[in-house]
């Protein structure tokens, strides 16, 4: 694997990918504050309903993109769940 598969531009890419098939957005903190930069930086939004799903427990942008990574893949299942209870 080449040394751009982990670059912080690549893996925003692959964790948008993973929240698409199950309606969320990744966003991104556009005005930086000391608290943002020391703890996070990002959300999950759903697309259908613009609530924010992870990141913003105390503040906004408050997960790592790890953290939205992990509960993705943690949350899969239920997301996916949850998601066609929405449709149906």
């Amino acid at each position: 694997m080449s040394s751009r598969a982990n670059t912080l531009a690549a893996i925003e890419r692959r964790v948008r990918r993973m929240g698409r098939p199950f309606g969320v957005s990744l966003l991104v903190a556009q005005k930086r504050n000391p608290k943002i930069d020391a703890h996070g930086g990002y959300m999950l939004r759903d697309d259908d309903t613009f609530e924010i799903v992870f990141g913003n427990a105390g503040y906004d942008f408050s997960a790592t993109l790890e953290e939205v990574e992990a509960f993705l893949e943690e949350s899969r299942t239920a997301m996916h769940t949850d998601r066609k209870k929405k449709k149906g």
